[in-house]
């Protein structure tokens, strides 16, 4: 009986426990995984396979006892719409191409109009790919360009206010071309295994990788309550003369005075409407420009010990070369052996004299301009522009005396 008693009992308790079990209930959550001490093993031992990679200094110049401008305040400067950052792309070429246009609007108007980059950009990006179609894959297809490659886009596609196409997806917060373009070059150079060149089929897909980062550029824009293509955008609103403007460039590889191909990667499409001149005609017209309350779009070589953009200065060091030695041989023997190439497009959009030599304040969308304290600013010493800079954009009617001598 007493055994019976307790077995009894023990069904009764183990009922109640598993009637306590079921009246409970348990709840998940989502956690990330972990495992520090594995994690700890892990990267000791990254370190200790590791192979010491001390870090290379940069040769730069010693900016601390230069005398430079202290402040963008010093300088005369001209209306421009404030400095914006390209983000991670080679876009120079159209931001400061585009700020200029928006400036001359301005002179011309006194209107303040901020335009789309990323409307040229994107046309200028079928436009290449076009041409890498259409030569079987014999055309450079990079990031880069040319600042009169906006006056091209244009003309042919028109252009829209930057409210209209940012180019960015919804929460980016900086442009990044990186996998764009790597996409759309990985897609143009399958073409040439494919053999796969039917243009309309080819632009389509390009199209389409364009279009899934930087989204589809409007066909239509509303200004005022009415609505215009791109092309009456341009017509309409912006309303510059496009002819009115012209490149000028100095190199003595090419015959003065002439209109002559720029040989540079980022001149995709051999465009041959570049007027060379002597250096001093060259930087004469920058300055008569400039002190004119004009503003300049000017590209080169942003890639010497006398550029750092903490410093926010460019200048040519003495050790270099010295300022009194620098004249369009010293320019050409650089541009011949690659240490002077078309690396950065920007916008001068005022000047200093100090020491009877001209600082240029520099709008730049570059990242290394963001790292001074006139973030999106660099001050270039006449110096560095007559060493460094190739070539310029400037309305047609400040080079009438230089264009006289055009020899056709």
């Amino acid at each position: 009986m007493k055994r019976l008693i307790a077995l009894l009992l023990a069904l009764v308790l183990g009922a109640c426990g598993v009637l306590a079990q079921v009246g409970r209930r348990d709840r998940a959550v989502f956690v990330d995984p972990r495992n520090d001490f594995l994690d700890s093993i892990k990267k000791e031992s990254a370190q200790f396979s590791a192979k010491p990679q001390p870090a290379k200094k940069q040769f730069q110049l010693d900016f601390g006892a230069i005398p430079k401008p202290g402040s963008v305040d010093e300088f005369k400067k001209y209306w421009h719409q404030k400095p914006i950052s390209q983000g991670l792309s080679g876009m120079c070429w159209c931001f400061s191409a585009t700020s200029f246009y928006e400036s001359e609007i301005y002179r011309l108007t006194k209107r303040e109009i901020k335009l789309s980059e990323l409307h040229t950009v994107y046309w200028e990006y079928v436009e290449k790919a076009r041409r890498f179609i259409r030569e079987r894959g014999n055309s450079v297809f990079g990031e880069g360009s040319e600042a009169n490659a906006v006056k091209r886009i244009w003309t042919t596609y028109g252009v829209v206010p930057a409210s209209a196409f940012t180019g960015l997806m919804p929460g980016q917060k900086f442009h990044d071309h990186g996998k764009l373009y790597e996409e759309m070059n990985a897609y143009l150079q399958s073409l040439k295994t494919s053999n796969m060149w039917n243009e309309e089929q080819a632009l389509d897909g390009v199209k389409a990788i364009l279009n899934h980062y930087l989204g589809e550029p409007p066909m239509q824009v509303t200004v005022d309550g009415t609505s215009m293509t791109p092309k009456e955008y341009l017509d309409r609103v912006v309303r510059l003369n496009l002819d009115d403007y012209v490149e000028i460039m100095s190199l003595m590889e090419k015959p003065y005075f002439q209109m002559v191909e720029y040989e540079v990667p980022d001149n995709w499409w051999h465009n041959k409407e570049y007027f060379n001149v002597p250096l001093d005609d060259f930087m004469s017209t920058i300055k008569k420009v400039i002190r004119a309350g004009v503003t300049v779009c000017i590209g080169g070589d942003v890639s010497e010990p006398g550029y750092e953009g903490r410093a926010g200065v460019a200048i040519v060091p003495s050790f270099d070369i010295p300022s009194e030695y620098i004249d369009e041989n010293a320019r050409q023997f650089r541009f011949g052996n690659g240490t002077t190439g078309d690396d950065h497009g920007i916008h001068i959009v005022g000047y200093l004299e100090k020491n009877a030599k001209d600082w240029y304040l520099i709008k730049d969308s570059g990242a290394g301009s963001r790292n001074n304290s006139h973030p999106g600013y660099y001050f270039y010493s006449e110096d560095f522009v007559k060493l460094k800079m190739l070539g310029a954009t400037v309305p047609s009617e400040f080079a009438k005396d230089l264009l006289q001598k055009l020899v056709r």
